[in-house]
């Protein structure tokens, strides 16, 4: 179990995170939020690359902090952007960071291998990667961060770029990798999570706002979305009622879904909310604050 306890993050004056708390058991958590909301500050203080100005970080009940290396021994981490040398191969590169992290040839060989399969990869497995498409080098990412077969991999917006086929298999991936580890997925697309986390955490004014299941959250708006049908001439009286929450052209008419706590009118039509709906009614109002430099 890893566990968040009261943790703090300040940089000079700007509170970045306040008192929050998370605990985390073997699964997929989608950590979701606007760019600059403070997703990768916590990222960071998760992989020990910042650490809490209060509280405490515990994994199995030590604090990460004293622990050092042996906690860092446990995770495996993707950043947003990563290094990587374009004339090497997957085998290569893997290897020369297996190296660095002091797995022994003989293991380092087996486990490259079997990663390589595992991210799909294994039939460019000598291939130099200056040829790989965004989606390929993201899963050279995974398997990096799975080298030493971490309990926790944390992984920082990493479909960011990729195509529609790349982040549906990248998301069957991870769903089959969270079998026996925590996985921590920080972004701000939402389809990235919605299918696949065990449990949602949103994050707002700097504290956690839920950490739920995606039904439970989508509870919160239930009975508040609509779909109707909007002449063309009244859509932009629409957008300025109403919290439109998607829109398409239909029929000779726009098609709106939105939100509303009015009392419903006859031509609405009631329709579940799904997370998306509730990203926008709660990250509505957002915009970034003078701490974003500092985040994401």
């Amino acid at each position: 179990m890893l566990l968040v306890e009261e943790v703090t993050k300040n940089f000079g004056k700007f509170t970045a995170l306040k008192k929050i708390n998370i605990e985390f058991h073997n699964g997929v958590y989608g950590l979701l939020a606007p760019n600059g909301a403070g997703k990768t500050t916590l990222i960071k203080m998760l992989t020990t690359l910042l650490f809490p100005t209060s509280g405490t970080i515990r994994y199995e009940g030590h604090d990460i902090i004293k622990m050092d290396d042996k906690y860092r021994e446990l995770i495996g981490y993707l950043p947003q952007e990563f290094g990587y040398y374009k004339n090497y191969s997957p085998t290569a590169y893997l290897l020369y960071l297996a190296a660095l992290k002091g797995i022994d040839r003989k293991t380092a060989v087996a486990r490259v291998k079997e990663l390589l399969k595992i991210v799909a990869l294994d039939h460019v497995a000598t291939k130099k990667m200056k040829k790989f498409s965004g989606g390929m080098i993201q899963r050279v990412g995974i398997a990096q961060a799975m080298l030493n077969d971490p309990r926790i991999l944390i992984l920082d917006e990493p479909t960011a770029g990729l195509d529609p086929k790349e982040r549906v298999r990248f998301r069957n991936l991870l769903t089959n990798l969270a079998r026996d580890r925590i996985v921590i997925l920080s972004t701000h697309i939402v389809s990235d999570v919605e299918s696949i986390a065990n449990e949602i955490i949103m994050i707002k004014n700097q504290e956690v706002l839920y950490k739920d299941t995606v039904i439970n959250i989508c509870r919160k708006i239930d009975g508040l979305v609509y779909e109707t049908e909007v002449d063309y001439g009244d859509t932009e009286k629409f957008r300025s009622t109403y919290l439109t929450l998607s829109e398409k052209q239909e029929t000779g008419k726009m098609h709106m879904r939105f939100l509303t706590t009015e009392d419903a009118k006859p031509e609405w039509k009631t329709v579940h909310p799904n997370l998306e709906d509730v990203f926008l009614y709660i990250y509505q109002d957002e915009v970034p604050s003078a701490g974003d430099d500092f985040d994401d």
